[in-house]
């Protein structure tokens, strides 16, 4: 599902808002003749032939021969990733070097206003609570429990101990039991996929702290309409 720009939101899927689209993006058979030894630019023009006017069906979009090019239009249009392809090879079932997966992730720098408690075999603590600041007021944007090592967890939660405190700093503290809160001190440079309907991150990834800037300048980032 797309949003008004044309970029497809994992959260309008989720949602079921708006209309679906199927993208197609190759051709193997066409009125009975097997294409799948043919290049993957004449499988391309048989299913731009086969699609025609069909508006359930999207041909995916060719951003640029360039492979840097097209990454960094991917990038400015805010897509999820692109699938960098030779258009000399035939159809290879399962995984080739014929074709690559390239994510496309954001990044940005948040401010940490406290964490969860670990579970499992995990120490120190679970995952990180994110704000930024909009208006005056530090505003909750979500988790990040992923990128870090055990070196890292034990060195970053011996940073937030000198920072407990007990009321929040965030002024739409999300209920999570047995949260450990912060003084908004340390920033946290995050990856992300891209930012859900509700204006919280989805797949964080956490890149390390940023030293270089204050907590106050953290800004909520305008958000995708």
């Amino acid at each position: 599902m797309l949003d008004r720009k044309g970029v497809s939101r994992f959260q309008l899927l989720q949602q079921a808002k708006g209309g679906p689209l199927y993208a197609v993006f190759d051709c193997l058979f066409r009125q009975g003749e097997d294409l799948r030894r043919d290049p993957l630019s004449a499988r391309r023009a048989a299913m731009e032939r086969s699609i025609g006017s069909n508006k359930m069906l999207l041909a995916s979009h060719r951003l640029a021969t360039n492979g840097l090019q097209a990454f960094l239009t991917a990038q400015r249009r805010g897509y999820e990733g692109l699938v960098a392809k030779d258009l000399s090879s035939p159809y290879v079932e399962g995984r080739s070097t014929k074709w690559l997966k390239v994510k496309v992730h954001r990044e940005d720098e948040f401010v940490i206003a406290g964490y969860t408690e670990p579970a499992g075999s995990r120490k120190h603590f679970g995952a990180l609570l994110l704000g930024a600041y909009d208006k005056g007021g530090l505003h909750y944007v979500g988790k990040v429990g992923s990128g870090f090592d055990q070196k890292a967890l034990a060195r970053l939660w011996r940073k937030c101990q000198p920072l407990v405190r007990r009321r929040p700093a965030l002024v739409d503290a999300p209920r999570e039991k047995g949260a450990i809160l912060l003084a908004p001190r340390l920033i946290a440079q995050v990856s992300f996929q891209e930012w859900t309907a509700d204006q919280k991150l989805r797949q964080a990834v956490f890149l390390g702290l940023r030293d270089d800037k204050r907590p106050q300048e953290v800004l909520l980032p305008e958000m995708p309409t």
